[in-house]
């Protein structure tokens, strides 16, 4: 009886010494959390406010470039999946670094020791680094590519491993549609250069040939009118972004011209462009009267000076075959002693 009283007399002093600072402990760890929380959501919603404001801002640079380009339509898909994407990734790392500061906190107030804690995951991030490198390169570039707005949904780009137009874009993943129909899906960190078809501005290049003997002042003048009438009809007035031009004489051969001509147009539509552009030129063609290839006769060849000297009859084939054609009459009896007496 008395050991049990003196444990218990030890367990409250125990308690009435260590009572104070498990309470101080308890409420340090829960202001931290609470401000974590609190400081969390704070930088969530300034990140959004950056997100929209961004977003915004593209939006109003965009309404511009229409404006300029004459009622132009832009990919709001491609603005808000960027956007979205970016606002992902920002938030992801606000709030892990926040909570991972928060809970190292804590397990500091409450006296855990962090030294080998910090060294077991400094060798678990290593041994993931090395592990899962794949993953976190495709992450990294991924990143990066967004950020950069390298490109976008609705793009048509060449990555070097397939081409196509993209479908989707994310950080590990991106999702383009080929020519035959057929989705690609390539890692991010597979792409070592990217050609964005649909940035900028693209060319028509198309390749007139006309008869060697065409008037090539003619020529031009057609081009050039053909090209104005086009870029003021719709939709043409808004795919063709600058005047064209006849670049000059590309190839000549003994029958044809070639001339070549270029339009600068809205970017991936070089190829509609292009094939209107030769259906306008060989209508304008065909009302002036210009020939794609020039007519040569054949030769007739000249006869030989023993031919032109020969008796009509040798020369002509049809008085040789004429007597060629003739029955040889018998020998007389004459002839015929005559031959007798050979011996």
């Amino acid at each position: 009886m008395t050991d049990v009283t003196s444990s218990t007399r030890q367990a409250a002093g125990w308690l009435d010494t260590h009572w104070q600072s498990w309470v101080e402990g308890t409420l340090r760890a829960v202001l931290i959390v609470v401000l974590a929380l609190v400081l969390r959501a704070v930088v969530r919603k300034l990140i959004d406010q950056f997100i929209h404001r961004m977003a915004a801002r593209a939006e109003q640079n965009d309404h511009e470039t229409s404006s300029r380009l004459g009622g132009l339509l832009v990919n709001n898909e491609r603005r808000a999946q960027r956007s979205a994407a970016i606002g992902s990734v920002l938030r992801s790392v606000a709030s892990f670094s926040i909570l991972g500061t928060a809970a190292l906190m804590v397990l500091a107030g409450i006296g855990v020791d962090l030294a080998p804690l910090l060294a077991s995951a400094g060798v678990a991030g290593v041994a993931l680094g090395f592990g899962a490198r794949n993953l976190v390169t495709d992450f990294l570039s991924g990143v990066f590519m967004i950020m950069e707005d390298q490109y976008g949904v609705g793009d048509e780009i060449d990555t070097g491993v397939a081409a196509g137009t993209v479908l989707e874009v994310g950080l590990r993943v991106t999702k383009l549609r080929g020519a035959g129909g057929e989705i690609w899906y390539i890692r991010n960190g597979e792409v070592k250069r990217i050609a964005n078809m649909s940035q900028g501005w693209s060319t028509a290049t198309v390749d007139l040939q006309v008869g060697y003997r065409e008037d090539l002042e003619l020529v031009r003048e057609l081009v050039t009118d053909a090209i104005e009438a086009m870029a003021k009809e719709t939709p043409w007035d808004e795919l063709l972004w600058a005047p064209g031009e006849v670049l000059g004489v590309e190839s000549v051969s003994a029958e044809t011209v070639v001339l070549r001509v270029e339009a600068r147009t809205m970017p991936g539509r070089s190829a509609t462009v292009g094939r209107e552009l030769r259906l306008r030129l060989k209508q304008a063609f065909d009302r002036a009267g210009v020939k794609l290839k020039e007519d040569t006769s054949a030769a007739v060849p000249k006869p030989t000076l023993a031919e032109a000297q020969a008796p009509s009859s040798l020369a002509d084939p049809t008085s040789a075959r004429s007597l060629a054609s003739r029955p040889i009459p018998p020998p007389s009896p004459e002839e015929q002693a005559a031959f007798g007496k050979l011996p």
